[in-house]
C-alpha cells in the first residue's frame, strides 16, 4: 500500500473465522477472510496468521494505515489485555492491544465489541436512529443503538444480548449461566435440539434442508430457538423502544425461514396498547461487524 492509498482498515475477529475490509483514500475497497487454525491454536500463532492476512491486504504496508477498527467478541480489560474469550479460551490472559499496536504501528488502532459495531452499522445502513440488532451465528450477540449512539456506550461495557436469561431452567451457557438466549437459540444450540428430536446427529446441511422440506423435527427445533430469541427481542422492546429490530449472523443468513418465525413469535408477544417494532433480516448480512468495524476505523484520528 503506498502512501497515496493509505486508508481505514476494518477487522472483525470470530472465533473460528476472520474477516478484513481495507477502504483506501483513493476510493478503493479490498475484502479478503480467513480461518483461525484450531480452536486451542496459541494467541501468537493467530496473531502470526492475521499479519499475514493483513500485509496481503495491505501489500505489505500494515503500518501505512490511517485507521485501525477491530470488532471481536472477547472481553477486554481497560490495557486491551483478554480477560475472557470462551470461543477461544487459550486468549485469556493475551496482551492483544499490545500486539495489535506493534503490528500497525502509528495507525490509530480501537476494539469494540462485534454485536455493538454490528448494531451501529445495521443502523448506519438503515438510516434508523433506534436499532436492535442480533447476531444468530456460532453464538448469539447483538447491540442497541439509540439516537444514533451504541448503548451503553464506549467505555461502559457491551450490550449483552446474547446473555439475556430466558429461560431460567435452560440449557448450560458457556457464560456459566442457565437460559441464557445463547445456549437456547445459537446456531449450535439449535442443532444439539434438532438431534434430540430426530434422534441422531444433524450436520447443518441436513438441518436447513429439513427445515426448508417442512420436516417436523426439524421446524419444531427452530421454532423453539425462534421462541427464545422473540423473548429476548421483547424484553429488550419493553425497556428501550426501538423503532427496528434486525437479525442478521451466519445462521440466520442461512436459515431463511428464522427471521419470519422471530417476527411471528414477537408480534404474538405484543400487550394491547404496546405494540413491538418490526422485525427484519439484517441489511448487511454477515458482514455487519465487519463494517462496524470499519465505521469505528473511520471515527479514529490519522496516526
Amino acid at each position: 500500500m503506498t502512501a497515496a492509498a493509505a486508508g481505514r482498515l476494518g477487522i472483525d475477529i470470530g472465533g473460528t473465522k476472520v474477516a478484513l475490509r481495507v477502504e483506501r483514500d483513493d476510493g478503493g475497497v479490498a475484502e479478503s477472510s480467513f480461518r483461525w487454525a484450531g480452536r486451542s491454536s496459541r494467541p501468537e500463532d493467530d496473531l502470526g496468521l492475521l499479519a499475514r492476512h493483513v500485509g496481503e491486504l495491505c501489500a505489505g504496508r500494515p503500518q501505512g494505515l490511517r485507521g485501525v477498527g477491530v470488532a471481536l467478541p472477547a472481553t477486554l480489560d481497560a490495557a486491551g489485555t483478554v480477560t475472557v474469550w470462551p470461543g477461544r479460551p487459550a486468549w485469556a490472559g493475551f496482551a492483544l492491544g499490545a500486539a495489535l499496536s506493534a503490528l500497525f504501528g502509528a495507525a490509530e488502532v480501537a476494539c469494540a465489541d462485534d454485536g455493538d459495531l454490528a448494531a451501529l452499522a445495521e443502523a448506519d445502513a438503515a438510516g434508523c436512529a433506534d436499532l436492535l440488532y442480533l447476531g444468530v451465528g456460532t453464538g448469539v450477540g447483538g447491540g442497541l443503538v439509540l439516537a444514533g449512539r451504541p448503548v451503553p456506550g464506549v467505555g461502559r461495557g457491551s450490550c449483552e444480548v446474547g446473555h439475556l436469561v430466558v429461560d431460567r431452567d435452560g440449557p448450560l451457557c458457556d457464560c456459566g449461566r442457565r437460559g441464557c438466549v445463547q445456549a437456547a437459540a445459537s446456531g449450535p444450540a439449535t442443532l444439539r435440539r434438532a438431534a434430540r428430536h430426530r434422534g441422531a446427529e444433524v450436520p447443518f446441511t441436513a438441518f436447513r434442508q429439513a427445515v426448508s422440506d417442512g420436516e417436523p423435527w426439524a421446524v419444531a427445533a427452530l421454532r423453539e430457538s425462534c421462541a427464545a430469541l422473540a423473548a429476548a427481542v421483547a424484553g429488550v422492546c419493553e425497556l428501550t423502544r426501538p423503532a427496528l429490530v434486525l437479525i442478521g449472523g451466519g445462521f440466520a443468513a442461512a436459515v431463511p425461514q428464522l427471521v419470519p418465525m422471530v417476527a411471528e413469535r414477537t408480534a404474538l408477544l405484543r400487550r394491547p396498547g404496546h405494540p413491538l417494532p418490526p422485525v427484519r433480516p439484517a441489511l448487511l448480512g454477515g458482514l455487519s461487524s465487519l463494517h462496524g468495524a470499519v465505521l469505528l476505523a473511520r471515527g479514529l484520528p490519522a496516526g
